[in-house]
């Protein structure tokens, strides 16, 4: 019975250790050591308000010139990611029912300088609108795009899909018990 409560005890006293260490590896680095002002800010602005607008006006080529070779869209769900080719051909498929499209944006950037989400960024908030089996539909969008070489090779896009779908009629039935 003493050896089992000597093992507990030395047990919890290596896993509060374990997890103190833990911790202190997982410290939050500061802003201003992580993220600071984009340096081609203008430039990497314009590229992604370029895109969006080629994306909406339908010019399909103007807006794959923008995007680099490894190009990946990621989002809105946390499964969802397209590289350029889907991304443009879903948005060919769009133009037989999105009429009347329209974009409004405003953009911001940054630059982080070090870990897996290294580079120039620029996020984008705004409103999508278009009409849809005669039906206006709004909607509001979050996107933010890494910038290398004045080409996006990255975009991580949010919007509400549940939204969408019930603008369009569509209803959610919860599941039978």
């Amino acid at each position: 019975m003493k050896s089992t409560i000597q093992f507990y005890l030395l047990f919890a006293a290596f896993m509060l250790m374990a997890s103190t260490a833990k911790l202190q590896a997982q410290a939050q680095p500061r802003y201003k050591d992580m993220v600071v002002e984009n340096p081609t800010a203008e430039a990497d602005m314009q590229v992604v308000g370029d895109y969006i607008n080629a994306i909406v006006s339908g010019d399909l080529a103007k807006a794959k010139s923008l995007l680099g070779d490894k190009f990946m869209l990621y989002g809105p769900s946390a499964a969802d990611s397209s590289n350029a080719q889907k991304e443009l051909t879903s948005w060919a498929e769009n133009y037989k029912t999105h009429m009347n499209r329209k974009v409004e944006f405003i953009t911001q950037t940054f630059k982080v300088l070090s870990g897996n989400l290294q580079g120039n960024w620029v996020s984008m908030w705004g409103t999508y609108s278009c009409t849809i089996d005669g039906k206006n539909i709004a909607i509001p969008f979050q996107s933010t795009s890494r910038v290398e070489n004045v080409k996006i090779t990255r975009i991580s896009m949010y919007f509400d899909n549940l939204s969408v779908l019930t603008k369009l009629g569509y209803t959610l039935t919860p599941p039978k018990k």
